[in-house]
């Protein structure tokens, strides 16, 4: 039989009023059972409900159950979208490691079982192994993760190891190659492949400045990691994927490199539909595909001052299709500004997939509106183009919860390396697609990246040469 608390103390470990639990109870947000003139709660239902409202704190805490699935390790877990599809392709996630608060709740509210861990540089591979309920001598099939991208971002100022969530990275990178696992995975944005290790100020280069060293180059920080791995024994493999050709209803670009502890780089992701249905795959899944079922809806709203605009366009349309006078009224001085400024104003269209979802989807530079209602995607809409399932829960308030959606790899693509790495475990002849166009950019597949590499090198030591002589 479940356990059963009072009234009393439902209330204290909820830090909330007797008579505020007494209503959750009426209203079935709690599940109770009335005996006489009080409430028995039950308590799995008080630890849910804690742990999505934010009431209550998720816990550190070893793995509590254990299957005989293959085994992977997560880490900076967020709302789990990579971990969703790599269970998918048939691991057991035995331990997720976060440190945000309201994506832990999400990790302890969905899979309790799972080991839950908080910040990555307390611990060691051995206390990671003994949460993991793994011995010394026991196999890791998987570890993947995906390091704070803000330190690469293009929108950032490009830190990269010099920045506190790059330090991270490399802790990461030190526990793979420690726990050496039969294959690992680093998810990154695509700034990855462009951020120097080292970042010189812009005037500090040129003439009368030293030559940029091998750190300070474009993609510096990605080299410093794979001589990491050259040196490791490691093989590896790494490639920039739109997840709209893996079956996502989102152009959503992200660098995905797998290791593997054979030394034989990986093959490439097998691409499960492709823009205009080559290759005898579907083409690309669309908005309408995803979300135009959905009953429920929890949203953000637009203020009355863009209203008055949104109400003027059709689904796909954005500021450039209003007349020009409402153009300039609705953009002011941005109007005047270069760059595309896609985002602005921007209704999504129905019969494409959604552009890359954002933490908030009612920034004005980075609007996400519905393609025919007055509003922002609701957070289930989120879910649906993320390839969450529809009863996955999200904790915390409405805006964490678009956030940890947003900031989530979709599941699809998560299928996609999971089942890459399962084929790759099992011995499966696995052939990656010849020539097929993963990416809009150029030189992001590992051999174009190091050939773009090298030449700067080449570059930077004929330059030296010359001063030298």
């Amino acid at each position: 039989m479940s356990t059963e608390i009072s009234i009393k103390d439902a209330a204290q470990m909820l830090s909330i009023s007797e008579q505020r639990v007494r209503t959750l109870c009426r209203i079935d947000e709690l599940e109770a059972r009335k005996v006489g003139n009080s409430w028995q709660i039950n308590m799995e239902s008080l630890n849910k409900y804690g742990l999505k409202t934010a009431h209550m704190v998720a816990e550190n805490h070893a793995a509590y159950t254990t299957t005989s699935k293959p085994v992977a390790l997560s880490f900076f877990s967020g709302a789990m979208g990579l971990d969703l599809g790599i269970e998918k392709a048939g691991f057991e996630v035995r331990l997720a490691c976060e440190v945000d608060k309201y994506c832990r709740q999400t990790i302890a509210l969905n899979r309790p079982n799972t080991a839950l861990l908080d910040d990555i540089t307390k611990y060691s591979a051995e206390q990671i192994r003994k949460e993991a309920g793994l011995t010394a001598s026991d196999d890791i099939d998987l570890i993947a993760g995906g390091p704070p991208c803000q330190a690469f971002s293009t929108a950032g100022k490009r830190k990269g190891f010099n920045d506190e969530r790059g330090n991270v990275f490399l802790k990461y990178l030190d526990l793979c190659l420690e726990l050496k696992p039969k294959y690992f995975v680093i998810e990154n944005v695509r700034g990855l492949l462009s951020c120097p290790m080292d970042h010189r100020p812009h005037d500090q280069r040129g003439d009368g400045f030293p030559d940029l060293s091998e750190d300070e180059l474009k993609g510096g920080a990605l080299n410093f990691v794979i001589s990491r791995l050259d040196n490791s024994g490691y093989g590896y493999s790494f490639n920039l994927y739109n997840s709209a050709n893996f079956g996502t209803p989102q152009i959503r670009e992200r660098v995905i490199l797998i290791g593997s502890r054979d030394g034989t780089p990986p093959p490439y992701l097998i691409p499960t539909h492709t823009e205009d249905g080559s290759l005898g795959l579907p083409k690309w899944n669309n908005l309408r595909q995803a979300i135009s079922d959905i009953d429920k809806h929890e949203h953000l709203n637009f203020p009355e001052k863009r209203l008055k605009y949104y109400r003027l366009l059709k689904s796909g349309q954005n500021w450039r299709n209003l007349p020009e006078e409402l153009q300039k009224e609705a953009m002011g001085k941005s109007f005047y500004s270069g760059g595309g400024k896609t985002g602005f104003l921007r209704r999504l269209a129905w019969d494409r997939p959604s552009p890359t979802l954002v933490t908030h989807p009612a920034m004005p530079a980075t609007d996400l509106a519905h393609p025919d209602m007055d509003r922002p995607l609701s957070v289930q809409e989120y879910k649906r183009i993320q390839q969450f399932p529809d009863d996955w829960q999200l904790a915390g308030p409405l805006v964490q919860q678009y956030k940890q959606v947003g900031n989530a790899v979709p599941v699809g693509l998560g299928f996609s390396v999971g089942k890459l790495v399962m084929d790759l475990i099992q011995g499966v002849d696995v052939l990656s697609p010849v020539g097929f166009k993963y990416s809009r950019y150029k030189n992001t597949c590992d051999v174009e990246w190091r050939k773009l590499f090298n030449a700067q090198l080449k570059v930077t030591g004929s330059l030296s040469d010359r001063l030298q002589a």
